[in-house]
């Protein structure tokens, strides 16, 4: 799932986060400044509300990396908070390949925990997965 690749510029580590139907694909840069882009934009732009932002940060700073690792992201599908608990979660299995002495702090937080729950299927005969035609007497 995660492996490392050699670019011209730099070494970076890769790694995929899910969460409903939005997936991340990630690009762990080692030597960085702090700095994220999601879709080639800035974090900041991509991500206009503060819980969002807060949890593409959020990974970095409960092992103490916000100022020294890049993170390039590729994100698809889904709404705007699950893209970002996909981020988040691709962010934290990236930093267990850079360091398995991270692992610890970051399941301990449960950002290594992916969300399993996904929209359920539509059933027929239903208007939706479980809701049933409203029933009339006469």
């Amino acid at each position: 799932m995660a492996t490392t690749t050699a670019t011209t510029e730099a070494m970076y580590l890769q790694a995929v986060g899910r969460r409903k139907s939005a997936i991340a694909r990630i690009r762990l840069h080692k030597n960085g400044s702090g700095k994220i882009t999601v879709n080639a934009k800035p974090v900041d732009a991509y991500f206009t509300t503060v819980a969002a932002r807060t949890a593409c940060h959020a990974a970095l700073d409960a092992v103490g990396q916000a100022d020294k690792i890049d993170i390039e992201a590729l994100v698809r599908g889904g709404g705007n908070n699950a893209q970002a608990e996909a981020l988040r979660l691709g962010t934290a299995r990236a930093l267990c390949l850079l360091n398995p002495t991270f692992r610890r702090a970051l399941r301990k937080v449960g950002f290594l925990t992916r969300d399993p729950r996904v929209k359920e299927r539509k059933k027929p005969g239903l208007k939706r997965a479980r809701r049933a035609p409203q029933w009339a007497k006469r």
